[in-house]
């Protein structure tokens, strides 16, 4: 996992992060190793579970060495410095001994050393030497439970897929959001495909101009209601829009005002097909834009549907989100099984009316 989080400049007011040298080493966990995804409980309570957790912890100054008596119990333990991410497991298990246990333990900056020693419960004598040319913050944990509750609870981030469907992002940062010979792939990503029911027969009937102003307001309402949404337009094709959304629900919220269009023109329908799934995010003719098999899927799709129609795949209606707000509008989602133009097995496909 690669993780980016931001802080103030420098340049606009100081802060001691700035200087991690200077932090006590509950800070430098805090500020610097931790940072500021995971979720971290009020002051008092962290201090509380970091006591109960922690068996010693000490400051060492380059080339220092200190020796740790301690009395072990039997855990799971863990020698680890924030600073050099250097680590030791330490499985304590079996009958308690009298009898005194060792470990040594070396920090230093080039090799960042780990793995698991067996001990039993009883006294044990660390020694810990700093090799390095920085301060180091080793500490020995107790890796149970407790430990991992409070590591676990994340606080929201953004994401590489959500901010590539964040319309803002890809209007203000349309050539530069992934190098030309860069391929991303997206694990998941829903797409919606939105077609003109009988566009040429609007422009036969009002003339070209009149249609074409129609056509053109109708691509602005759809980019409203896709941002509104956590979405964003890839691609306009002919009269047809092809759009991302992080999430099933959000493609569903935005089919669902399928009537804003119509508001325009009592002519204009839309036929719209969803589908989710695995994709490649690459950079083509100046844009991003998106290749594989579920894109191929969800435009085959939208071919299925017929006016004001919205044909969604089973793994949109599964999504739980998804399935939720059908409900929660009243609205029951019909499945059929149908053949897709050039895909070999059929699809389970809803027709949501």
């Amino acid at each position: 996992m690669v993780e980016v989080t931001f802080t103030i400049s420098p340049r606009v007011r100081n802060i001691a992060a700035h200087d991690p040298q200077t932090l006590p080493w509950i800070e430098y966990f805090r500020q610097l190793f931790w940072s500021s995804g995971v979720d971290l409980p009020d002051d008092d309570t962290l201090a509380k579970l970091i006591k109960e957790i922690t068996l010693h912890t000490v400051e060492l100054l380059p080339s220092e060495k200190v020796e740790l008596p301690l009395q072990v119990p039997e855990a799971f333990l863990i020698v680890f410095d924030p600073v050099l991410h250097t680590s030791q497991f330490i499985d304590v298990k079996g009958e308690p001994t009298r009898e005194q246990q060792s470990l040594s333990f070396v920090m230093t900056s080039d090799y960042a050393p780990t793995g698991t020693t067996q001990m039993r419960p009883g006294p044990l004598r660390i020694s810990l030497e700093n090799r390095s040319s920085m301060r180091a913050l080793p500490g020995i944990w107790i890796a149970g439970n407790k430990l991992h509750s409070l590591l676990g609870k994340r606080r929201p981030f953004l994401t590489a897929k959500r901010l590539l469907t964040n319309q803002t992002f890809r209007d203000i940062y349309r050539t530069d959001t992934l190098a030309v010979d860069q391929r991303l792939k997206i694990t998941s990503l829903t797409f919606l495909f939105t077609d003109l029911k009988g566009s040429t027969e609007l422009y036969e009937r009002v003339g070209d101009l009149a249609a074409y102003d129609l056509v053109r307001a109708h691509f602005h309402v759809l980019n409203e209601i896709v941002a509104a949404e956590r979405g964003a337009e890839v691609k306009t094709i002919g009269d047809a829009v092809m759009a991302t959304f992080p999430t099933p629900d959000r493609a569903i919220a935005a089919a669902l005002m399928r009537d804003a269009v119509k508001d325009l023109n009592g002519d204009l329908l839309l036929k719209i097909g969803i589908h989710e799934g695995p994709c490649l995010a690459v950079s083509l003719n100046d844009r991003q834009d998106y290749f594989g098999q579920t894109v191929n899927i969800a435009a085959r799709v939208q071919g299925l549907a017929t006016s004001r129609s919205i044909f969604a795949t089973s793994q949109v209606v599964a999504h739980n989100e998804a399935s939720q707000l059908l409900q929660a509008n009243g609205i029951a989602a019909t499945p059929q099984t149908r053949a897709l133009r050039g895909i070999t097995n059929q699809f389970e496909i809803f027709e949501i009316p």
